[in-house]
């Protein structure tokens, strides 16, 4: 899939900004991510390197051909929801989640200059909320408040 800056696009088609955008949940996004690296386990996937030590505006423009998040960005529901791009910023933006969380799925430091898609699934369903799981803020809240 070659991907083109909107402008390109307008050049070649109508492009209609308008189009109502697919609403879906953080849990339901993360899982639909999840889905579609599962469909094939071992695929090896590109890293990205030493996210954690890049400025957060370097960081945040960090892409790879053949990554987790491109994976993400391949498919057109979740475009059609509103991801917008393959870049670590968009990933982050998109699904929710800090440079903590985000590191921990696509860094080299943890998988090197590979992860498979199965481990990259795995470690984004573990950012999935669980049936009835509520936050800390949550829970502390009633403490207090009752």
């Amino acid at each position: 899939m070659k991907h083109q800056a909107l402008e390109q696009l307008q050049i070649l088609a109508e492009v209609d900004q308008d189009y109502p955008r697919q609403t879906l949940t953080r849990s339901q996004r993360l899982e639909r991510w999840a889905q579609l690296l599962e469909q094939n386990p071992e695929r090896r996937l590109s890293t990205l390197h030493q996210t954690e030590y890049q400025p957060a505006s370097q960081r945040s423009a960090m892409r790879g051909d053949s990554t987790p998040i491109s994976v993400a960005f391949d498919d057109p529901v979740l475009r059609a929801a509103g991801l917008e791009n393959d870049s670590y910023g968009e990933a982050k933006r998109f699904f929710q989640l800090s440079d903590r969380q985000l590191h921990n799925v696509i860094c080299y430091c943890h998988f090197g200059a590979t992860v498979n898609a199965a481990t990259a699934a795995y470690y984004i369903r573990r950012l999935v909320p669980k049936a009835g799981q509520r936050g800390i803020f949550s829970r502390l809240r009633d403490m207090f408040v009752g």
